[in-house]
């Protein structure tokens, strides 16, 4: 028995797995990735997340109060209560979630210039 799998084709031509993507990319003229995302890429976004995470629970358990810029240049002033991989729950004068995506950066209240 044959280990390879193979897929019926047009008119009863069998063709393999993943030979398809080349074929339309020829008859499409579809460029091919001039690059590709190595584990040292997935390393250093793992570092980096680590850090952040690490100063995000620091801040938490000393309820240090946070100044939040967003992108649109809006600042808000709170404690983080709370977090999860894409939102901050911020609690001041509200309580508000921020998507992540959405700030610019943030400080220590007094720090900065104020």
């Amino acid at each position: 028995m044959n280990s390879q799998t193979t897929l019926p084709g047009v008119e009863g031509q069998q063709r393999r797995p993943g030979s398809y993507l080349s074929q339309y990319r020829q008859q499409h003229s579809v460029p091919t990735p001039s690059f590709r995302f190595t584990n040292h890429d997935v390393e250093e976004a793992a570092s980096h997340r680590q850090a952040e995470l690490f100063y995000l629970q620091k801040q938490i358990q000393s309820q240090t109060p946070m100044v939040i810029v967003l992108e649109d240049g809006e600042k808000l002033q709170g404690q983080i209560e709370w977090y999860d991989r894409g939102v901050l729950k911020i609690r001041g004068r509200n309580k508000v979630l921020i998507y992540k995506s959405a700030i610019k950066y943030m400080y220590k209240q007094g720090e900065a210039g104020q």
